[in-house]
């Protein structure tokens, strides 16, 4: 059965600008390359599932501007229904600004605009989707009002829950006991448990700060480190894949996006970061957020051709 997945959360426009050097205050520099690509949390995580073959149902907002029009645009591509994603009247789309430089080096300003006007109601309005669906996959870049009302929905309705706590930032217990899987990286986890994390390899602490606030199943993930996923406090080592890395940009993304396909097929929870893992991987050895994310038919051949789970 096609797994169906319900995303609550962003939808950005990226405006990327290639420079050779960041720019001094009041100073004015030729770029060297520009582009626009799709971006925000949620939206990454739905293209990401959505490459995998599941049923994908967006809820977000845009404004009623160009941006708006591009990314309803780009969901109807990549085949996300996107009938909740409402068109706000109010304020412009969400945008980031993006400087890269010669160095990799990037500075980054973000805009929510439409984001941090999606509120609870929008979700109530959007329950048929969120409940005939298996997973609901939550970010932190709409109001936390909004993605709490979420998780006590597909709660309710009996639909597993999953949240990926980005931005960093403190949450209530009430909002953790609403979560069943937890997927964050190193500074996340510093940031929501209050525990120094340190090393790569000492993240068991800090996960066994946040047991007894809700999540049984926790997955840090740890870029060229790998991951470790934590079933009632037992740790399991995801190892990295080797790969030639061109752009980590939205490998997060595709990890917890992938995360939630495998979650719904119901493949066990170690075995679904692990294949999360090579989506990720995947992910990184091509440039761009949303173009790198691999289909289900390269993941398997991948995982085949390196000796993983299928």
């Amino acid at each position: 059965m096609t797994p169906r997945i319900c995303v609550v959360g962003s939808c950005n426009v990226d405006l990327i600008v290639r420079t050779p050097r960041m720019p001094r205050l009041g100073e004015t520099l030729a770029g060297s390359g520009f582009l626009t690509c799709h971006g925000g949390k949620g939206a990454n995580q739905a293209v990401m599932a959505a490459r995998l073959g599941a049923l994908v149902a967006m809820v977000g907002r845009v404004g009623n501007d160009l941006h708006g029009q591009q990314i309803k645009q780009n969901f109807a591509g990549h085949g996300v229904d996107a009938r909740h994603v409402l068109v706000d009247e109010d304020l412009p789309s969400g945008v980031a600004v993006i400087l890269v430089d010669d160095g990799a080096r990037n500075c980054i300003v973000v805009v929510a605009g439409a984001n941090r006007a999606l509120t609870p109601a929008d979700v109530r309005q959007a329950a048929g989707v969120v409940s005939s669906s298996a997973v609901l996959l939550c970010q932190l870049e709409v109001p936390l009002e909004t993605t709490a009302e979420a998780l006590h929905l597909a709660r309710a309705r009996g639909v597993r829950t999953v949240l990926n706590p980005a931005p960093a930032r403190p949450l209530p217990p009430e909002v953790l006991a609403l979560v069943d899987v937890l997927v964050l990286n190193e500074t996340e986890l510093e940031v929501l448990a209050g525990v120094p994390v340190g090393q790569t390899e000492d993240v068991g602490p800090a996960v066994a700060a946040t047991f007894g606030r809700g999540p049984a199943l926790v997955v840090v993930t740890r870029g060229e480190h790998g991951a470790v996923a934590f079933d009632r406090g037992i740790a399991t080592v995801i190892a990295p894949f080797a790969v030639e890395a061109v752009d980590t940009t939205g490998a997060g993304d595709a990890f917890v996006g992938s995360l939630a396909v495998f979650l719904a097929e119901e493949v066990g929870f170690v075995a679904a970061a692990r294949r999360a893992s090579a989506a990720a991987a995947l992910s990184v050895t091509r440039p761009g957020t949303q173009p790198s994310f691999p289909s289900w038919a390269e993941v398997e051949a991948f995982l085949q051709r390196t000796g993983g789970v299928v």
